[in-house]
């Protein structure tokens, strides 16, 4: 990877390496909500699957462009 860079210069604005441990959150909610559902044998009220966590409150939240100037080398490198 040492000649690999980026096509456009931008970044993550976190630390998080990815968005996982609130997909995981995410899911296990998600699959709780049903399995209690189908328990319960309540087939009419189950809602469709966009009642999803905000993906904003997830560690990874978000990206940012890099000014004018910055364009580097150094920076685009992955």
């Amino acid at each position: 990877m040492s000649r690999s860079y980026k096509k456009h210069p931008g970044g993550g604005i976190t630390t998080a390496s990815s968005d996982k441990p609130g997909r995981k959150i995410d899911h296990r909610r998600y699959r709780h909500y049903y399995k209690d559902k189908i328990r319960h044998e309540e087939y009419d009220d189950i809602e469709p699957p966009n009642h999803k966590e905000n993906p904003w409150n997830w560690p990874k939240d978000g990206s940012q462009y890099w000014p004018e100037g910055i364009h580097d080398r150094e920076w685009m490198r992955k």
